[in-house]
């Protein structure tokens, strides 16, 4: 990764599988809830629902109180959210045309879980480097759907990740590790047949050409972060008035010494 050492690599590969690795035993979520699964066993969602209540709650326990607030939050957002995609605008669909329990859940864990690994002090240290390989990943992932698929939804919504992102760089590293992060779980989840896309963008724009998932999906967890954001300013509005004067503060100290 070009200019981190060998020591610092192998710690943020440490940092990488604690704080994400884990993220894919949720490979073992989509299995039970899969169509192989299915046809042994009718009552397959109670399983992964029951899974992942557990692992929400131990790592509900096991975070800081803003990451537990976050962690809500992204549960009730996540609820809303992939009611309207799926439900109300039919972007994908479930198994069994419903929202399993066990999905907004696991919204939470992925952000919170993303969000930590964002935030840790060998991962800030070389986000740049970082950020910079994570665009060269995503970017040949994109452009592979798109010729090996003719995705060109997902390689839409890939394009309109970085032009979000060029004025959100302090936002760079944790939506592009989610960009990841959640490709692999699409990948996965749609193999076992948990959900499928159509092979166009909501089913209805011809010329938005999609693959079953498309690339680009963790564009929409732009949504789940300003929803995030949004809730947690509003219901904590001293603290964040207070870190906004300490930003204020510092950033006139640097302009006096310049």
């Amino acid at each position: 990764m070009g200019l981190v050492s060998t020591i610092d690599l192998l710690k943020i590969l440490s940092v990488f599988t604690r704080r994400i690795g884990l993220l894919f035993f949720s490979f073992i979520f989509f299995y039970f809830d899969g169509t192989g699964f299915a046809a042994l066993y009718s009552n397959a969602q109670i399983g992964p629902n029951i899974l992942m209540l557990l692992a929400f709650l131990v790592l509900y326990k096991r975070s800081v109180k803003r990451t537990r607030e976050l962690m809500m939050y992204a549960v009730i957002i996540g609820f809303a959210g992939e009611y309207l995609f799926s439900i109300v605008l039919d972007m994908y669909t479930y198994r069994l045309s419903n929202l399993p329990f066990y999905i907004p859940l696991g919204h939470a864990v992925v952000y919170a879980r993303t969000y930590r690994f964002s935030k840790a002090s060998i991962v800030k240290k070389h986000q740049k480097v970082i950020v910079r390989f994570l665009s060269v990943v995503i970017a040949l992932f994109a452009l592979f759907y798109l010729i090996a698929f003719n995705d060109v939804f997902g390689f839409a919504m890939t394009i309109a990740v970085f032009l979000v992102l060029i004025n959100r760089p302090k936002d760079r590293l944790f939506f592009l590790t989610m960009y990841l992060v959640v490709a692999v779980l699409e990948i996965v989840g749609t193999a076992y047949e948990v959900w499928t896309w159509p092979d166009t963008a909501f089913g209805v724009f011809p010329l938005l050409k999609s693959h079953n998932p498309p690339s680009g999906i963790s564009l929409f967890y732009f949504l789940l972060d300003i929803g995030c954001f949004v809730l947690y300013t509003q219901f904590n509005s001293k603290t964040w008035k207070r870190f906004k004067n300490i930003k204020r503060q510092q950033q006139l100290q640097k302009i006096e010494h310049l």
